[in-house]
């Protein structure tokens, strides 16, 4: 029986979390899409915590207008801002599954505009 979509992010996300860990002075940015919005997470997988989140539905990323892709690059500026402000330099990227391209490219390459080494 083939495989979902959802069912084969799975599994490349399964393989990915085997060998990406993160720790506190370089967490893990794992990266959760759906089809209106983008997230993403600095966690810390030692203490199994946050350290720090951005999302597109936060107020001052939420008036940013353009394409899906435009958000997502202002999402990985704003996560880069807040790490550097955390005094986080560099963090280990967790495409959580998804292909790198489009939206999830986008954050990432706003995220080193920002200054993040990944």
């Amino acid at each position: 029986m083939a495989l979902t979509k959802q069912g084969r992010r799975n599994r490349i996300k399964k393989r990915i979390r085997k060998i990406v860990s993160g720790t506190a002075d370089r967490p893990r940015m794992t990266v959760f899409r759906s089809n209106k919005e983008i997230y993403v997470q600095l966690v810390d997988d030692q203490s199994g915590k946050t350290i720090l989140s951005a999302s597109s539905r936060e107020k001052e990323l939420a008036k940013v207008s353009g394409t899906k892709s435009d958000v997502a690059a202002a999402v990985g500026k704003a996560v880069g801002e807040k790490a550097l402000k955390s005094g986080i330099k560099t963090v280990i990227f967790d495409r959580n599954g998804y292909l790198y391209h489009g939206r999830v490219k986008q954050l990432a390459e706003g995220a080193r505009e920002a200054g993040l080494k990944f």
